[in-house]
């Protein structure tokens, strides 16, 4: 393993960004550059684990919105995280990777049920962790999911991509004078209320000591140049 800051880290995937330029399902171009930036982070011997939305299939709070019941909604999105994590470990294997699945849900015909040791023991056993199914209860985003999962791991950071390159005072889209944080504190994002991720998330990160780095997606050299200080970022915390 080369000299690195880290040696164990979860990334946060969104489910929209699967999609490309499509609205709904899995671009199977972007699902390969995914993975193959992931199976290349990981030959730096990097240890990866991987939470990963389900937006680009279903989102549990529409049907909420819609006036459905928002556990039925919330149980339906946590299947398409599911679908996601079982596409993105295809192709990590199929990418010289060496990909396992597991999901707080409990479906043993397609993963394995979570637990922090087997999920651990499987890190250190080289594997690209991917953990589906949210936290396997409702009412939960998977941005709290990812927080969670990086503690229960013992990662050293938790990255977020997103389709900015870092935190800003206000949405730098709508408004070009908004202020870039390099760093900001937890309190300080949550008194805010930057909506980087959900306050569940923030406090979860903010009481274990969790660092949080949010990048673009599309940043030049990808993960591996925001970990190493290379590109654009925020750091919280």
């Amino acid at each position: 393993m080369k000299d690195q800051k880290y040696q164990r880290i979860l990334i946060k995937v969104s489910g929209e960004a699967l999609a490309g330029d499509q609205s709904f399902g899995i671009d199977a171009d972007i699902l390969a550059l995914v993975a193959q930036q992931i199976v290349a982070l990981a030959k730096t011997g990097l240890q990866i684990g991987i939470v990963i939305g389900g937006g680009n299939i279903f989102r549990g709070m529409s049907v909420a919105a819609n006036g459905g019941d928002r556990v039925t909604g919330d149980h339906m999105g946590m299947l398409s995280t599911v679908i996601n994590a079982l596409a993105l470990g295809s192709a990590i294997d199929q990418n010289g990777g060496s990909s396992k699945v597991f999901s707080s849900l409990h479906m043993p015909a397609v993963a394995d049920r979570f637990t922090q040791r087997d999920a651990i023991a499987a890190l250190e056993n080289g594997s690209i962790v991917l953990c589906a199914g949210g936290t396997g209860n409702p009412f939960f985003t998977t941005d709290t999911a990812a927080a969670l999962k990086a503690v229960e791991l013992k990662c050293d950071v938790l990255l977020k991509g997103t389709k900015v390159d870092g935190v800003y005072s206000d949405d730098p889209v709508k408004n070009p004078n908004a202020s870039f944080f390099s760093t900001i504190s937890y309190d300080e994002v949550i008194k805010r209320d930057l909506k980087v991720m959900d306050t569940a998330a923030f406090a979860l990160a903010r009481n274990n000591r969790l660092p949080i780095l949010v990048y673009a997606l599309d940043v030049e050299g990808g993960v591996d140049a925001v970990i190493n200080g290379k590109a654009k970022c925020t750091r919280i915390g």
